[in-house]
């Protein structure tokens, strides 16, 4: 079977075949160089990158797409997610590199969407990507296949305060960074072993790219070296395992506010949805109500326990809005010298005016503007009446939203709570089981947690618990997982082993010991004794004793057992069997 393929006519015919193979493909090389390249530097073979070849000559490709900015999970590692057809038509396979074109220019690694997010034109990018591309939710972005290169080096700026870079750190960065591709410009976010993440900016970059200045901070324009790349034709490097890793000294003046979005927020889907209708559509398309006719929501009153995330909130949305944040708390305003606050609220509008689109944060808003009918101080009168007059007066306010926040609702008074002033009330709860799940995976995704840590089994442990209180418990864990290096640590010379920090992580026992110490804010009022008797405690009544472990007991600890059974338990009380063995 074997012979007839080395006769001289098959041979011909092979040559025929490669020849036209070989021009098929020097025809179609300028469009797949940088394809080449690309899978080079990220180290994927050559088979990959050549098949790829025959999928993108089925359809054309195109230079730039526009696609629409939506909501992503955690994704960090500088990748964005879009729909697969999409990255055909701008000849992308998965891993590959593009540009994203905000207001200002980054680089991302490339990865398919799910299924549930396709066929809608857009992108997903977590608060990281969206900030080195300046772009918010809901923008339109262009995007286009990236021309890359292999960092030979990246020079790198902290941001944040800490302990000074060591040698040993930038290794570990240097680790970290592999795969990620990078502009100068961008900010990254790394923990090095020991330290809490930093903020870094990337100032410089061999072969260079582009400097992509950043625009509209609120913070001021950041520091960025001067990069002679422009005109160049690297959009960005990809850093791989010999790329030199250098920081530069902190300046006392570098700094940069820790970036917060939606991803920070967990627990909060159907608030956080709520809270975005109203507060962002006004803010970045204000021409949408213009052409309706219609005054814009002007305000949101969110209320729940304390801890629950209405700070958190309000920071975000002036985040993702670009809005100038302004906060007011309430006991801070109230001054003994007559007039003196009211003219320290009416500042604060018209700066908020002044500096619009802006959104005001009015925190224990019921401390500001409490029951005129209950309250007995002309002080306290004096400060409703001008809130009220500030917040819907005879002068419009512009494009300022305000956000009030409390924990006693029904203490503010009536005039305050009507719409024009505070169009929506929305009740921030007790986070529920999948609420605090969300929660924990996001103060712990940072952190070095071993293998055995289950995030589930900590939410089913953790009732009762908020935000503050989960983002507490993920503290206390940490410290308990520190002390177990304290016996290491040379507090003369300031020193700790680097094998310990690297070795050091939290373990699920961590976690259960700092439930030990951590109390539910929902429950700290309410003192409940756990009596300590148990069944072995009471002699006889056999019967009546296994009833009641089946009708209570059995329910309260094995929910999820009735529940796949679609049994629903009923008490002892319903229990014909033991009410007549009781009776008798």
């Amino acid at each position: 079977m074997e012979e007839p393929r080395t006769t001289p006519n098959t041979n011909t015919q092979n040559s025929d075949k490669a020849t036209q193979v070989t021009d098929r493909l020097a025809n179609e090389a300028p469009k797949h160089t940088t394809a080449k390249l690309v899978a080079d530097n990220s180290g994927e073979t050559t088979t990959q990158t050549n098949g790829s070849a025959p999928e993108a000559s089925k359809e054309p490709v195109e230079e730039r797409l526009q696609l629409v900015v939506v909501e992503g999970f955690q994704v960090g590692r500088g990748a964005a997610r879009i729909d697969p057809s999409d990255m055909a038509r701008l000849g992308c396979q998965s891993g590959d590199i593009i540009m994203i074109e905000g207001a200002r220019t980054t680089a991302a690694k490339v990865v398919p969407s799910a299924m549930v997010d396709r066929g809608q034109q857009a992108i997903q990018m977590d608060s990281q990507v969206r900030q080195n591309s300046a772009s918010g939710l809901g923008e339109h972005i262009r995007v286009h296949k990236a021309k890359v290169s292999t960092a030979e080096k990246i020079t790198l700026l902290p941001l944040s305060g800490g302990a000074p870079i060591q040698e040993s750190d930038l290794q570990y960065i240097a680790r970290y960074l592999v795969g990620l591709p990078v502009t100068v410009g961008d900010l990254l976010r790394v923990g090095t072993p020991g330290t809490a993440p930093r903020e870094f900016l990337i100032i410089g970059t061999n072969p260079a790219t582009p400097a992509y200045t950043l625009q509209s901070r609120k913070t001021g324009e950041l520091p960025i070296v001067e990069n002679h790349g422009q005109g160049s034709e690297v959009e960005a490097v990809l850093v791989q395992p010999g790329t030199v890793v250098r920081a530069q000294a902190r300046g006392a003046n570098n700094g940069a506010p820790k970036r917060v979005g939606y991803e920070d927020i967990g627990g909060l889907g159907k608030e956080l949805q709520r809270i975005r209708e109203m507060l962002e559509l006004p803010l970045k398309y204000p021409a949408v109500f213009d052409r309706l006719g219609v005054e814009p929501p002007k305000g949101v009153l969110l209320y729940g326990p304390p801890g629950t995330g209405k700070t958190l909130i309000a920071r975000v949305v002036a985040a993702e809005t670009k809005a100038t944040f302004f906060i007011i708390n309430g006991p801070e305003i109230i001054n003994k010298f007559y007039g003196e606050s009211e003219s320290r609220l009416r500042s604060v509008f018209q700066e908020a005016q002044r500096k619009a689109p802006s959104v005001i944060f009015i925190d224990e808003i019921d401390a500001l503007a409490p029951k005129r009918a209950e309250t007995g101080g002309e002080v306290e009168r004096r400060i409703v009446g001008q809130l009220l007059a500030l917040m819907d007066g005879l002068e419009s306010r512009g494009q300022v939203v305000i956000i009030g926040a409390t924990n006693q609702p029904n203490a503010l008074d009536p005039a305050i709570r009507r719409p024009g002033r505070f169009d929506r009330e929305i009740a921030l709860r007790v986070p529920d089981m999948h609420g605090r799940m969300e929660i924990l995976q996001i103060h712990s995704h940072d952190a070095a947690l071993a293998n055995d840590v289950d995030i589930q089994r900590l939410a089913h442990l953790t009732p009762g618990f908020v935000g503050a209180d989960l983002e507490s418990l993920c503290r206390e864990a940490a410290m308990i997982a520190l002390r177990r290096v304290l016996p290491y640590i040379d507090y003369q010379r300031g020193y700790i082993p680097y094998e310990t920090l690297v070795n050091l992580n939290i373990t699920m026992a961590d976690f259960q010991a700092a439930l030990r110490e951590i109390e539910p804010s929902t429950t700290r009022e309410v003192y409940v004794e756990v009596s300590d008797t148990s069944w072995d405690d009471i002699g006889g009544l056999e019967y009546t004793k296994n009833m009641l472990t089946e009708s209570v007991e059995w329910p309260l600890r094995y929910p999820e057992i009735y529940a796949n059974a679609k049994v629903e338990p009923h008490g002892a009380s319903s229990s014909p069997a033991l009410q007549d063995r009781v009776r008798h």
